[in-house]
């Protein structure tokens, strides 16, 4: 048996290492990888987020089974890619890793079905969401991006709203969202 784990950081190395250890055996590859992963798996030189790359490794290696374990190729549809081509992956299809891609999607999910989530606003207005800072200053306040910002965040806090930089953090986060972020308390 092949398998193929998609990606290159702790979490990947632990999933390959567990693998490791099944009575089955299994031939382990990684795309990318990365060093400390290379003494337990072949790594490929292939970007995680390089979806007809990694199915086109995995058609021509044989591979049996696909674990996609980053958020970005789970949102670009690599699921959905490897089933098309018949190869079972382990991860969500493009329709629902939405829950990671969109903080957005996934706080307004939560609301209406009343599942307990931290309040929140969301603004596509850089100036709108300055302003709901500066009127409310109720701390703490994380603001992120909507989208795969994959970890980055902001804690006002840090930085006064008086602060010259203050509205230049939140365009930031706006335009790296590509027209959405989210402040929750």
């Amino acid at each position: 048996m092949k398998v193929l784990v998609v990606g290159g950081g702790g979490r990947e190395h632990a999933i390959i290492r567990k693998l490791k250890e099944s009575p089955r055996r299994p031939a382990l590859y990684a795309a990318p990888g990365n060093g400390g992963i290379a003494s337990d798996a072949v790594c490929v030189p292939i970007a995680a987020t390089d979806v007809a790359g990694v199915v086109s490794f995995a058609v021509q290696e044989g591979i049996d089974y696909v674990v996609v374990a980053p958020d970005d190729p789970l949102v670009l549809g690599m699921v959905d890619a490897l089933a098309e081509k018949g190869i079972p992956a382990f991860g969500p299809n493009k329709a629902a890793a939405i829950l990671e891609g969109s903080k957005v999607f996934s706080k307004n999910l939560m609301k209406k079905y009343g599942i307990p989530t931290a309040a929140y606003e969301t603004f596509a207005d850089a100036g709108e969401a300055a302003a709901y800072v500066r009127a409310n200053r109720k701390y703490p306040l994380v603001v992120k991006a909507d989208g795969l910002a994959l970890g980055v965040q902001w804690h006002p806090e840090n930085l006064a709203p008086e602060h010259p930089d203050h509205a230049a953090v939140f365009t930031w986060l706006v335009d790296a969202a590509a027209g959405g972020a989210l402040l929750k308390r």
